[in-house]
């Protein structure tokens, strides 16, 4: 032991000292201590040198600090010298410098109020440390929670939460969130909401027993005990709430800087308010209650907002409006009395001055008569024994009757809340368990202390001997488990000091015996206590200068209690006659609260159980319950006895402590005083915990870990295989004496100090080793680098000698060269120099003469020219400005158009986008519609008038007609003359051109008729083209918008991805703008996706929360019957087209089965409701708008037909001839090649050019076979001719037939006779029959299509007419009624509008049948009568041949088609094998991927080939259905999810596929394209199907999150994955999960393994790369969002060497991803925040340029992330340095001027927006085989 201490006390050793205002201050040794020293040479933090003297006696010396890598543990017990100066530092580094409020110490949670408000109690924490492990966890308020919870369900037995602390440390804060916390993790067992109304008690008790005082602004002034319940399934199912010496004197009176309870200033603060004008309040300055604290406001608090909490809470725990009238009634008469002034009349008598206003009021607001309580106010009755009579009161008593009637109105209150809080939040539900949350006062200690600190003493006296019991209990339990040996320990026992108390005799007793004196006084009660315990107990004493006040040696610290006051408080009495005046009161409220006071429930007695709940009785001691009566028990009595039953109930469950300390008096945010520190951790038994810690074993470590720390100390021999002899083995070598450890079964026990000193072991190995390789890297380093000097130097003297030679050498050349070069450069130099002077005369001479000449003969021709260029210059300047003018007046014009037209263009896109130009549209449309209507009005009278002219050139035809047969007549008798008059033929001849002329005439009008009728019907089908056109563009702008919609989802991944990385590789700000704006507008649409989604899943959640409800509903009605369940075929059909919307049909359902169903209904579904009347509005128009679609597609399309059917029949004919005759003569060139090419082969045999096997045989045998395929084929095609052509000629035949009629000549020219001319003129009567049929039939048309709308437009002027009456009416009714009323209508109007339109469907649907039989008909004829010509017409050589291939094509066409049959009744046997019997594992292994999916919708083919819409409906109805049945039995397992999401997209993608849309048949195959379905557009089951994939998305990624969940942490942080990187540091009480792998722990290998069989078993299910992309993404984000969030709740996690870990683990999963081909699919991006964080504890974090290469570094971390990670770094050993507190600070300046969310945790419930690319199949439905193991027999192959 000398040995250590002599090792441990050297130079540069730590140590505390004690001081009078830090408590304790450290100090550094600057001397070695060697045994027998009498002082410490100590240097001090400040620099001073200080001698300490040691006690010779004791010779103890000071405390030793612990490491520094020890300093700022999360428990305090890991701390290896367990002393209070060690405890302290703890707490306060924690606190100041790392903001943490939470810290174990042992079994207790220290928690430190940090007057602000921290960003640690949000769901996302509560999330976080929901399921996890006490000691896995950073210390907090919801660790202690949920350790409770889960032993109350692990170890079925009751907890208790114990909160303790003096006022103002946070005790009332942290049961509130302990509450929250149990409400949000467990849940509500029923509708009722308990977990709100649990939580709603909170400001309820706030505000009526919470009230402002000098330490705290939100102090509680009564204790309280709240037992929340839970059923067997450990959900909330009622609480119950017991209350503790409320400190009713605060009502009366309170002192500087302190309020009254909060809801006298709620009240006051809300008295202009309309509902509480009656009170008569006003401001809280006006009452005696309110302004004795002269503190009235607290800042930071609006009293009128809490009053509205405050009467929410009330609503919600079902105190109805007139209650809480009345409740506010009694509070304000309260403060109304308290301002009743009483005079004095005499020094015996006092009274009230008449018409007393306040009196008055508080008269008016109880119901009691004035004068009644004017007079017991001032008067009291006294009784003897043989007469009444009445005693007047002194002025002095009659104010404290006042008062006392006013805190006894105020305690009944109180107690009338807690009674109905209680009801309220009571069940019939039967309690399983509970957990119980007392939040009680912490020891008090004030220069005055009374009674009131007298009882809370004595509670927490008792609290603290049941916490004692409950410490050494665990210590005993934990070192029997471990079978090593212990002896007791000595700890304080505080029962002498509770027996002083309670005992026989104690202080209370003679405090209730005082009290039954009749005369009995506070001086007296006094004298008792010294005569009984002054010399029979040393904790009792006396004060040396009082006759008045008694000490008591309490286990925190002496009290002196001053007896002033004890009898009256203790009697707490009241004037009878004043509970007699408020008894007869008339107003309900009060009567009921003084009706029976026996019964009442007392201030600190307990509420009796309701309904199931288990409550503990505790029955007391039968003297001390005959010593006080029950109608007249005392307060003592009570607060005894209610404190004996909450110690029995604390007793009989497991006991969670949390000990709040308050850090400073003066409120200031993370400021730490230690000297007040000192005293709360004293008083609250944290330092007792410690001390018995570290009287027995505190350190304890597992073998694994101690081999794991310290296996640097030893060598490689003492390495053993086994692990536990190793230890041994070095702790004897290490530690002589073995009393300061133990081994026991798992663990190694250590003595206080030894881990300490095994540390100092370990860093002293480490530093000498480090010292040894420094030394070796430096010389190496040093020889290196004087190598490379010595080197260097040698070769630049070589080089600077060899440069110098040369250039001397070079110097001498340039010297001698110089020197010949300037005697020639001189003699140049002159030689030219005087030839250029000589040259420089002559001809300055020659240019001066000739420029003057020239001078002058430019002033005569400037002057010329000048005249002409001025007149030139001038009006060409003219013509300028002209011009200029001229340009800029036009340029102005064209601005000022310009602006106009882009002013009008915007206009009008404004006007485009809003729906007043659709408006517009539509009254364009209407005006059309008249307009056309005009038109043809017009167009009829013109039609009228040419009839007439018809008729009128009719009968002027006719009587020509007659008048040319008299004359032919006439010429006839007259032939023989005009034989012989020659000279008449003339004149004849010219008569017959004038009536061909008028024929060519009339012939000409009749043409002109024609034309018009055409021109007409041109003009008309130009309108409707237009109006054709135009619904086309507004659908192309449609499919444009959904078209870039898609196109955009697929850019989305890759642009959103590319725009998180940052952008050094853009080079101008206009890319960077781009990218943003795309960005921005992506994450939009990426947020539009998310609520879509979320709205799914929250619809999925109401569809399993209906059926649950309707299932318990049928089995507790005991009425459901097993079967299906049908209802009218109406209904049905109905109901069918609109499955997927399951919340109106369930509904329905729902109000059929029974009416309770419909009452329950909540406005939240009554909204939804609403939502799908509208969506049902809107595809009940749609519908409406795709059958008038139809309806006119299917008129165009036959009218077309037709019409193309009669021009193109003879141009086909002639084709197919032509192309006939060239087959065969195809076919016979082809014979005749083949033949040539046999003679070919049988000449060359004989040379054996062409033997087999010969490259020449090879190519000929080729061509022969491809001759043979082509001359099959070509066969065919004539054949399937022939039949066409016979079919052809038959229909040309009937159609002559039925034609011929109207055929007649139109070549005037060939008449002969009269005849020919007469058959013309009937020809032409006939087309002029014919075109006024045709304008009659289109006039009809249009008339019929006019009316059509005008009828239309009636129906929606009557519809909006009622729509505005029905409106009216729902106006007037009240909201709910409302709700119901417009509910009920739409769903009737909707009702009849869908069968309407099922109607109009059904007969649609019948009419195309009809035809389409017709047709079938038609084309069996014409095929009949096509084979009997062709066997009339075929010749004997081709009846050999006939027979062979008619029969083959046929059957070739009627191969397997790609469809399956089953009958009605199979349906569900369909549905029951392929769905929900189906075990996914077998199908994914056996068969192709998809399989089901492929089956489903090979029948759904079938049924469209049918033209069956009721099995469509029903069908897709049953698939979805079930679907959703078999994922919600078995939701929970992955391959199931997996499997049905795949087939659901690969279903969806057939729908796609084979839809007829040409966007989804580019891909396709021919043969597929004739799958395409034929007869219904299932564009909406598309989008049900595509959201019934979203849900099973989503509920695919739950699944895979539940599994992944217990691996990540473990794997990701807890692994160490590099062994030896980080070493296990000391850990405390609570145990963390350890970093070495045990058989049964996961690890980076489990993750890995589990992502691989996630994506394989995906993979053999078929599911689409681009879906796996997006799951494997989210996994990625789930697996980065719960370990950053973890490590930021995790200090121990926070270190260098955990960095590399993570830096290690997230390049294995990028190496999966790149293995898997998965690096593109943007799952690395996610876990960039996790990546940087990981940076960000390797980083260096000392200088102003560190902090600013963290900032440019941690982009995808908030500031309270980077913030969080620098606070809780910890080094692991003692090489690393700590993060300074000046550097966070620098950090968050940095910082401050981005803008993100304030949110500490990642939100590991975010999903991303799916979306399922189009994906066609490669599959060709024909070759599908079904397995004989699916039980598919019943399906038929079509």
């Amino acid at each position: 032991m000398n040995r250590e201490l002599e090792y441990m006390f050297v130079q540069a050793a730590r140590v505390w000292i004690p001081d009078a205002e830090d408590v304790w201050k450290s100090a550094e040794l600057i001397k070695d201590y060697k045994n027998g020293d009498a002082s410490l040479q100590l240097l001090l933090e400040d620099g001073t040198n200080l001698e300490l003297k040691l006690d010779p006696k004791t010779n103890n010396l000071p405390y030793l600090r612990n490491p520094d890598i020890l300093v700022g543990e999360n428990d305090l017990t890991a701390l290896s010298y367990l002393h209070e100066p060690a405890v302290l530092h703890n707490l306060k580094v924690r606190f100041t410098d790392s903001k943490l409020i939470y810290t174990y110490c042992g079994i207790v949670l220290v928690a430190i109020n940090p007057y602000e408000s921290l960003p640690i109690y949000g769901s996302d924490i509560i999330n976080a440390y929901s399921g996890q492990n006490m000691g896995d966890m950073d210390p907090h308020i919801f660790a202690v929670a949920e350790e409770a919870y889960k032993q109350m369900a692990r170890d079925e037995r009751n907890q208790s939460i114990i909160v303790s602390g003096e006022s103002g440390a946070g005790k009332t804060v942290s049961a509130k969130y302990a509450m929250r916390y149990f409400a949000t993790v467990s849940g509500s067992a029923s509708d009722a909401n308990i977990e709100e109304k649990v939580l709603a008690s909170n400001p309820i008790m706030e505000a009526i027993g919470n009230a402002k005082t000098t330490r705290n602004d939100n102090s509680s002034r009564f204790g309280k005990y709240i037992e929340i319940g839970f059923d067997s399934r450990y959900r909330i199912i009622g609480a119950n709430m017991r209350t503790y010496l409320l400190e009713k004197s605060r009502v009366v009176f309170q002192a500087d800087e302190e309020r009254n309870y909060h809801i006298f200033y709620q009240l006051c603060a809300a008295a202009h308010l309309p509902e509480f004008k009656n009170l008569r309040l006003s401001s809280a300055n006006d009452f005696l209650y309110t302004r004795q604290g002269r503190s009235p406001v607290i800042d930071g608090v609006d009293d009128a907002k809490e009053l509205c909490t405050t009467r929410h809470a009330f609503t919600l725990l079902g105190i109805n409006e007139s209650s809480q009238v009345g409740l506010f009634q009694v509070l304000a008469a309260i403060l109304h009395l308290g301002n009743v002034e009483i005079k004095e009349r005499d020094s015996d008598s006092s009274l009230i001055p008449p018409n007393n206003r306040h009196l008055t009021a508080f008269c008016e607001l109880v119901g009691v008569a004035y004068q009644d309580m004017s007079q017991w106010l001032c008067h009291r009755k006294l009784k003897t024994a043989t007469e009444t009579y009445i005693k007047p009161l002194p002025r002095l008593q009659a104010t404290n009757a006042r008062d006392a009637l006013s805190k006894h109105v105020y305690a009944k209150l109180f107690n009338w809340i807690v009674e109905h809080v209680n009801k309220a939040l009571v069940t019939n539900v039967k309690q399983h368990s509970f957990i119980g949350v007392l939040d009680i006062y912490g020891f008090e200690t004030f220069e005055i202390n009374s009674f009131e600190q007298f009882c809370i003493n004595y509670a927490n006296e008792k609290l603290q001997q049941q916490f004692n019991m409950h410490v050494f209990k665990l210590e005993q339990e934990e070192y029997m488990r471990e079978q090593i040996p212990w002896t007791l320990i000595d700890f304080y026992d505080n029962q002498p000091c509770i027996n002083l108390i309670e005992a026989k005799m104690g202080v209370l007793d003679l405090l209730d015996e005082e009290c039954r004196m009749p005369k009995g006084s506070d001086d007296s009660w006094a004298q008792k206590l010294y005569n009984t315990h002054l010399k029979t107990c040393s904790l009792f004493e006396k004060p040396r200068m009082s006759n008045r006040a008694f000490i008591i040696q309490h286990f925190a610290d002496k009290v002196e209690y001053q007896c002033d006051g004890f009898l009256e408080k203790n009697k707490d009495t009241v004037n009878e006659e004043q509970i007699n005046v408020m008894k007869a009161s008339k107003f309900d409220l009060l009567v009921q609260l003084f009706h029976d006071e026996e019964k009442v429930t007392s201030p600190t007695g307990p509420v009796p159980g309701t309904g199931g709940r288990t409550r503990l009785s505790i029955k007391p001691d039968k003297s001390r319950d005959s010593s006080c009566k029950e109608h007249k028990k005392t307060v003592g009595c009570q607060f005894r006895n209610s404190l004996q039953m909450l110690m029995g109930t604390l007793n009989a469950t497991t006991p969670h402590y949390v000990r709040c300390i308050k850090p400073n008096d003066f409120k200031l945010a993370f400021s730490f005083d230690p000297k007040r520190a000192v005293q709360q951790l004293r008083a609250c038994g944290v330092l007792e915990t410690i001390r018995i810690s570290a009287a027995g074993f505190p350190s304890r470590w597992t073998y694994q870990e101690f081999f794991s720390r310290y296996r640097v100390l030893m060598k490689q021999k003492d390495v053993l295989p086994d692990m536990k002899l190793t230890c041994k083995n070095v702790l004897e070598k290490l530690v002589e004496d073995q009393d300061k450890y133990q081994f026991g079964k798992t663990k190694i026990f250590f003595r206080a100090g030894q881990v300490a000193y095994l540390e100092k072991l370990r860093a002293d190995k480490l530093r000498v080793a480090c010292i040894r390789i420094q030394k070796t890297i430096r010389c190496w380093l040093a020889r290196k680098k004087f190598l490379r000097k010595r080197g260097a130097a040698i070769t630049i003297q070589r080089f600077t000698r060899g440069y110098q030679a040369r250039c001397l050498a070079k110097f001498m050349r340039r010297t001698q060269a110089a020197t010949i070069i300037q005697k020639y450069q001189r003699m140049c130099v002159e030689k030219k120099r005087y030839q250029q002077k000589q040259a420089a005369a002559l001809a300055m001479q020659t240019i001066l003469r000739a420029y003057q000449a020239r001078q002058l003969y430019q002033t005569l021709l400037r002057e010329h020219k000048a005249v002409l260029i001025q007149k030139h210059i001038r009006g060409w300047l003219a013509r300028c400005w002209y011009k200029r003018c001229l340009e800029a007046i036009v340029y102005l014009q064209c601005c000022i158009r310009r602006m106009r037209a882009k002013r009008e263009l915007k206009k009008l896109k404004i006007e485009a986008r809003s729906v007043e130009h659709f408006k517009k549209l539509n009254k364009g449309m209407e005006n059309k519609i008249m307009q056309l209507q005009r038109k043809i009005d017009e167009q009829n009278k013109d039609h009228r008038l040419i009839s007439e002219k018809l008729v009128g050139l009719e009968s002027s035809y006719a009587t020509e007609t007659e008048r040319m047969r008299a004359e032919l007549s006439r010429l006839r008798g007259v032939e023989e003359d005009a034989r012989s008059r020659a000279n008449q033929v003339s004149s004849l001849l010219e008569e017959l051109e004038k009536l061909k002329k008028e024929l060519s005439v009339t012939q000409q009008e009749k043409k002109s008729i024609e034309d018009w009728a055409h021109t007409y019907r041109n003009q008309m089908e130009k309108v409707l083209s237009e109006l054709k056109d135009e619904n086309g563009s507004l659908k192309k702008e449609k499919d444009d918008l959904n078209r870039r919609i898609q196109e955009q989802s697929q850019q989305m991944t890759g642009t959103f991805h590319a725009l998180l990385i940052p952008h050094h590789n853009i080079t101008t700000p206009f890319h960077l703008l781009t990218n943003l704006l795309a960005l921005r507008h992506q994450r939009k649409w990426l947020v539009r996706c998310s609520r879509y989604q979320n709205l799914l899943s929250d619809h999925l959640h109401l569809e399993e929360k209906y059926d649950d409800l309707k299932e318990e509903m049928a089995r507790s009605s005991n009425m459901s019957k097993p079967g299906h369940r049908r209802t009218d075929s109406t209904h049905s059909s109905n109901e069918s087209e609109y499955t997927y919307n399951s919340e109106y049909a369930e509904l329905e359902e729902g109000s059929r089965a029974g009416e309770d169903m419909t009452r329950g209904i909540d406005t939240s579904l009554t909204l939804k409701l609403q939502k799908r009347v509208t969506e049902l509005e809107q595809e009940k128009q749609s519908l409406r708008n795709e059958l008038e679609n139809k309806e006119e597609q299917f008129q165009r399309a036959r009218a077309r037909d037709d019409a193309e059917f009669r021009k193109a029949r003879g141009a086909e004919l002639e084709y197919e001839s032509l192309k006939r005759q060239e087959l065969e003569s195809e076919n016979k060139k082809l014979r005749h090649d083949l033949s040539e090419m046999r003679r070919s082969l049988l000449a060359d045999a004989a040379t054996g050019a062409g033997a087999p096997g010969s490259p020449a045989y090879k190519v000929l045998l080729d061509q022969l076979n491809a001759s043979c395929e082509e001359l099959e084929v070509r066969k065919e095609e004539v054949l399937i001719l022939r039949s066409q052509l016979v079919s052809q000629k038959e229909a040309m035949h009937h159609k002559e037939t039925m034609t011929e009629p109207s055929v007649f000549a139109d070549d005037v020219n060939k008449l002969k006779d009269a005849d020919e001319l007469k058959q013309a003129y009937v020809g032409l009567k006939d087309t002029n029959r014919l075109l006024e049929h045709q304008i009659q039939t289109q006039r009809r048309t249009y008339d019929s299509e006019v009316e059509f709308l005008r009828g239309e437009l009636q129906n929606v002027k009557e519809e909006n007419n009622r729509q505005q009456q029905l409106l009216a009416q729902n106006l007037q009714l009240p909201p709910e009624a409302r709700i119901e009323a417009s509910l009920q209508h739409e769903i009737t109007r909707l009702t009849n509008e869908n069968l309407d339109l099922m109607e109009q469907l059904e007969k649609q649907d019948r009419t195309i049948r009809k035809l389409k039989k017709q047709l079938k008909v038609y084309s069996k004829r014409i095929g009949e009568m096509g084979v009997g010509q062709a066997e009339g017409q075929t010749s004997p050589g081709q009846m050999v041949e006939e027979p062979i291939h008619p029969v083959n094509i046929p059957r070739r066409e009627k191969d397997f088609q790609g469809m399956l049959e089953y009958k009605k009744e199979d349906e569900m046997k369909l549905v029951k094998n392929l769905i929900l019997e189906l075990k996914p594992r077998g199908v994914a292994v056996n068969l192709i991927p998809g399989l089901p999916a492929y089956i489903l919708f090979m029948c759904l083919r079938h049924a469209d080939y049918l033209n069956d819409d009721q099995k469509v409906r029903t069908l897709l109805t049953s698939t979805i259905n079930s679907i959703k049945k078999i994922l919600k039995k078995r939701g929970d397992d992955f391959e199931t999810v997996s499997f049905w999401l795949a087939n659901t997209c690969r279903f969806l993608h057939c729908l796609k596929q084979y839809s007829g849309d040409e966007a989804f048949m580019k891909l396709n195959t021919s043969r597929q394209n004739e799958h395409c379905l034929s007869n219904f557009d299932l564009a909406e089951y598309r989008q049900v199907i595509s959201d019934l994939a979203i849900q099973i998305y989503q509920q695919l990624i739950k699944c895979l999150e539940n599994i992944l969940l217990s691996m990540i942490v473990p794997g990701m942080l807890e692994h160490e994955t590099i062994q030896g990187v980080s070493g296990v540091k000391p850990t405390g009480l609570r145990k963390r999960t350890s970093s070495i792998a045990d058989e049964g722990t996961y690890t980076l290998d489990s993750i890995l393994r589990q992502l691989s069989a996630f994506h394989s078993t995906m993979c053999q299910h078929g599911t689409d790369p681009e879906l796996i992309k997006q799951v494997v993404k989210q996994l990625f984000y789930i697996i980065g969002a719960v370990t950053l969030n973890n490590l930021l709740l995790r200090k121990d996690m926070c270190s260098w060497s955990k960095g590399m870990q993570i830096r290690y683990n997230v390049s294995q999963l990028e190496e999966w991803l790149r293995d898997k081909g998965l690096m593109t699919c943007g799952a690395k991006e996610t876990l960039e925040p996790l990546i940087q964080a990981a940076q960000l504890l390797q980083v260096k974090k000392k200088t102003d340029e560190d902090a600013e290469a963290i900032c440019s570094m941690c982009q995808a971390l908030t500031t309270a992330q980077i913030v969080k990670v620098l606070n809780l770094y910890t080094p692991v050993n003692e090489f690393e340095e700590r993060v300074s507190v000046a550097f966070i600070r620098t950090i968050q300046t940095h910082l401050r001027d981005r803008c993100e969310s304030p949110q500490l945790l990642m939100d590991t419930k975010m999903i991303y927006p799916v979306t399922f690319p189009f994906n066609p199949s490669c599959v060709a439905l024909e070759t599908i085989q079904i397995p004989s193991s699916l039980n598919l027999s019943f399906l038929t192959r079509v």
